[in-house]
Parts: C-alpha cells; structure tokens; sequence
C-alpha cells in the first residue's frame, strides 16, 4: 500500500514538473512571431536578463518561499540560454548569418555571467538549496558565449559534421521496413523537385498565335 502510494506522488510530481514551461504563454507567442535567427536571439536574451533581475530581487528580499522561487528562475534561465544555442544551431545548419546574433549574445552573456557570480559570492544564507542550478546557470552561460564568439565557419562546418553523423546512425539503426520507406519518400520529393517538362507542340520556335 505504501509503495502504491509513493509510486502515485511520483507521477503526480512528475507531470507538474512537465507541465512547467520556462516561458510565459505571452514570452512563447512572442518567440512565434520572430522567425528570424538573430532577432529571436535577441529576443532570448531580453528574457535572460529578465530572468537575471528577478534572481537579484529575489535573493535581496529574504522572504517565506524564496529558495524555491530562486531555484525555478535559475532552472528557466537556464533553458533560455541553451534555446539561444538551439536557434544559432539551426540557423548554421541552413547556412544562416547570425553575426548580429552571436555579437549580442557575447556581449550580453559577460554582464549576466557577472551578475551571477555576484550572486554565488554573496553567499546567502540559503545558497546550498539552489547553488546547484545556480552552477548550472553559469556554465551553461559561458558555454553559450564560448559558442558565440568562435569562428561561424568552423561552428558551421561542426554543426552540420554533427547532423550528418546523427543522420547517419539514425539509418544505420532503422529497419528494414523503416529505410524502404525513407528511400520512397526521397524518391518522391526528388520527382516533385524536377522541372516539368513543356506538353509538346507543333509550334515552330519564336512563333506567336495570334488571337481570333
């Protein structure tokens, strides 16, 4: 009966932890309307420091709950980093110049770096119940500004090395039935990709039927 019961908060918990999204529903519709790499990193990186702000309010009001409310900010900064390195990803992959992108992020990510290493070395008296994202938070920033400030061209030529060799082990693991089915797709995008041939005519070339 015990261990039903455990098993039964376990799920509980866990389908509250998914349901949480890192972003606002109005943060989310505005991502959707920004389709262009370099603004919608731009537009990530005003809810970092949105998020960052509110991690130092929080942490300058000692108040009921305020370990959790930290610890959550963290967890969603986090993500909003790591989906500014998802968006540049994508656009290397299609061979997009994110230079505007990349030199916003790197100059943003050294100020909210700094912000959170004011906060780690501040010390607060509850530190230890969110330290760990808090640690998270700071390296994945500055992955994400090693990231920024590397050469595109050699980002780019990693970035679709990768694709191809995940391309190449998701084939290698598909059966049979699976890979038939690929090579039918391909086919028929190939055949819907080439040019239609002109219906023939009795027409000799440059002459011009002139309307009754």
């Amino acid at each position: 009966m015990f261990l039903r019961a455990a098993f039964a908060l376990v799920l509980i918990a866990g389908t509250c932890l998914a349901q949480r999204d890192f972003l606002t529903a109005d943060e989310v519709d505005q991502i959707r309307q920004v389709q262009e790499p370099n603004e919608r990193m731009q537009l990530y990186l005003v809810f970092a420091r949105q998020r960052a702000s509110l991690i130092e309010q929080a942490i300058a009001k000692n108040k009921p709950g305020r370990s959790k409310f930290v610890h959550d900010l963290l967890e969603d900064y986090t993500k909003i980093i790591e989906s500014i390195d998802t968006v540049s990803d994508d656009a290397l992959k299609r061979k997009l110049n994110i230079s505007l992108g990349s030199k916003a992020v790197a100059d943003t990510h050294k100020q909210l770096i700094a912000q959170l290493e004011k906060i780690r070395d501040s010390q607060p008296p509850d530190l230890s119940r969110y330290q760990f994202a808090l640690d998270q938070a700071i390296d994945a920033t500055r992955d994400s500004m090693e990231l920024a400030t590397s050469d595109l061209n050699q980002r780019s030529t990693e970035v679709l090395s990768r694709v191809e060799k995940e391309k190449k082990e998701r084939e290698e693991n598909m059966r049979p039935d699976e890979v038939k089915a690929k090579q039918e797709t391909e086919k028929a995008e190939k055949k819907d990709a080439e040019p239609k041939k002109k219906a023939p005519t009795l027409r000799r070339k440059g002459e011009v039927v002139k309307e009754p």
